[in-house]
C-alpha cells in the first residue's frame, strides 16, 4: 500500500461480524476522503435444492431474487450506515464462490484495502467451512484489515 487509500472494498454478508467491518470501513473512507465499494457474494443454489419435490419450487425462484434481496439489503445497510460517504459510495451483488467474487472484484476495481468481519470460527467447524476472511487475506490483491467482534471471546488451544 502506497499510504493514501483510494478505493476501499468491505464485503458484506449481512452478519454482525461484517455490519461491525462495515462501520470500520465507512470511517476509514470518511478519513481518507476513499470511494468505498460495498460487496454482498450469493452463492449459487445446488440445482438438487430446486428439484422437483422439494419445498422450494413452491416459491417458483428467479435466478434474480436473491441477487436483488441482497442489492436492496446492501443499499439499507449504505443508507444506515455510511451516510458520510454514502455519494462515493457504490454497491456490487456478484453470484458465486465469496473468497473469489471479493478477491476479484477487489481487483478490478484496483483497492487498496479491502475491510473485513471474522466469524471467529475454530475447531471442526472452521476445518470444514473454513474462513473466507483468511483466504480472502492469502489471495487480496492489496492489503486487508479484519475487523473482529470484541464481545466474542477465542480459547487458545
Amino acid at each position: 500500500m502506497n499510504g493514501q487509500v483510494k478505493r476501499i472494498v468491505c464485503p458484506v454478508d449481512f452478519s454482525e461480524p461484517s455490519e461491525l467491518a462495515l462501520v470500520q470501513a465507512a470511517r476509514q473512507a470518511q478519513q481518507a476522503g476513499a470511494e468505498l465499494h460495498l460487496i454482498a457474494v450469493v452463492q449459487p443454489m445446488p440445482a438438487a435444492l430446486i428439484s422437483d419435490g422439494m419445498p422450494f419450487t413452491d416459491l417458483n425462484p428467479t435466478p434474480d431474487m436473491p441477487t436483488q434481496a441482497a442489492e436492496a439489503h446492501l443499499a439499507k445497510l449504505r443508507d444506515s450506515t455510511c451516510a458520510a460517504v454514502s455519494e462515493r459510495t457504490s454497491l456490487h451483488v456478484a453470484v458465486g464462490v465469496p473468497f473469489v467474487e471479493i478477491v476479484r472484484y477487489a481487483r478490478e476495481v484496483e483497492a487498496d484495502l479491502i475491510v473485513m468481519g471474522s466469524h471467529g470460527r475454530t475447531g471442526i467447524e472452521h476445518l470444514l467451512i473454513g474462513s473466507v476472511a483468511e483466504r480472502v487475506v492469502r489471495k487480496a490483491p492489496c492489503s486487508v484489515l479484519v475487523v473482529r467482534d470484541a464481545k466474542r471471546s477465542f480459547v487458545m488451544p
